[in-house]
C-alpha cells in the first residue's frame, strides 16, 4: 500500500517538476526582452521605477512599459526592439488609461472574456489593444488610440 502512495506521489513530483521547468523555459525571452528594454529605458529616458511590462507584436515589436520618472510622475514608454529606432514616452496623464481603456471596449462591445489589455505601437501611434472572446467564442481585437481614446482599428471573428 505504502509502496503504491510512494510511486504515486513520486510521479506527481516528477510531473510537476518537469512542468515548472518547462515553463520556466518558455518564459525565459520575455524575461529578457524586459531587461533589455529597461537597460535601454533607464540610459534613453527618466523613467527610474517600472511598473508595468508589455511584450506588443503587431507590425513591429515594442517593448511597452508604465513606470515613474524621477518626479515621480506616471510614464508610458514605447522601447521599439529595433534598436535604431527613437524611444517614445508620454506621460500617462496624457493619454487614456488601462482602465478607461478597458471601459470602452466594455461599453461597445459585449465580450465573454477579456483576455488581455497591452500598450502596442502601430505607425507611430501609441495604443491599447484589448483582446476578447466574443458571445461565439471567436478571438477578437480592439484598439484604441492611447491620446484620444478614440477606437483606431478592430478586428473581428477570427
Amino acid at each position: 500500500m505504502y509502496k503504491w502512495l510512494a510511486i504515486i506521489l513520486s510521479c506527481i513530483l516528477l510531473i510537476v517538476g518537469i512542468g515548472g521547468c518547462v515553463y520556466s523555459k518558455a518564459k525565459a525571452p520575455i524575461k529578457k526582452a524586459r531587461v533589455a528594454a529597461e537597460e535601454r529605458l533607464k540610459k534613453e529616458t527618466d523613467i527610474k521605477d517600472v511598473d508595468e511590462f508589455y511584450l506588443y507584436n503587431g507590425s513591429s515589436t515594442y517593448y511597452a512599459v508604465i513606470g515613474k520618472n524621477s518626479k515621480g510622475q506616471e510614464m508610458a514608454a514605447w522601447i521599439p526592439a529595433n534598436k535604431k529606432e527613437k524611444v517614445h514616452v508620454k506621460k500617462m496623464s496624457d493619454g487614456v488609461s488601462k482602465q478607461d481603456a478597458l471601459n470602452k471596449l466594455l461599453s461597445e462591445k459585449k465580450p465573454k472574456e477579456v483576455l488581455g489589455v497591452r500598450l502596442g505601437m502601430e505607425k507611430e501611434l501609441p495604443v491599447w489593444e484589448l483582446s476578447y472572446l466574443d458571445e461565439n467564442s471567436n478571438l477578437n481585437y480592439y484598439y484604441i488610440h492611447f491620446d484620444s481614446g478614440k477606437w483606431w482599428r478592430k478586428i473581428e471573428n477570427l
